[in-house]
């Protein structure tokens, strides 16, 4: 019965510390986002936003972490985090960090998984 106070003690103290050290490290370095999801697009005439289903696996920001963590936070539901991955991805894979395909709005839906590395 003692080792498994110990244990749960050990745990209970350990894990927000890992915890806090990975959302530091995301939030400063970024991290990878892994998904297979049905990607479609808002954008201005001429342009093909068909939604299909896409493999993608991208480096994104910090900012996109602290933006994730924040609205955690602040108490937004799971149907927040798509938006902001949509549109973290529309800015960094499709529009290649603003270079081009400016003014196309992202949609991210029917996540098949969705995986994230840090570091």
């Amino acid at each position: 019965m003692l080792v498994r106070t110990i244990e749960e003690t050990v745990l209970a103290r350990w894990q927000p510390r890992v915890r806090a050290r990975r959302r530091a490290q995301a939030e400063a370095e970024g991290f990878v986002f892994h998904t297979r999801a049905r990607l479609g697009f808002a954008a201005p005439a001429g342009s093909s936003d068909d939604p299909r289903v896409r493999r993608i696996t991208q480096d994104l920001p910090g900012e996109v972490a602290r933006e994730l963590f924040a609205a955690r936070d602040a108490g937004a539901g799971e149907q927040q985090q798509p938006v902001i991955l949509a549109r973290a991805l529309g800015y960094v894979y499709f529009r290649e960090w603003g270079r081009r395909a400016h003014g196309l709005h992202v949609v991210l839906s029917d996540v098949e998984f969705a995986d994230f590395s840090i570091g």
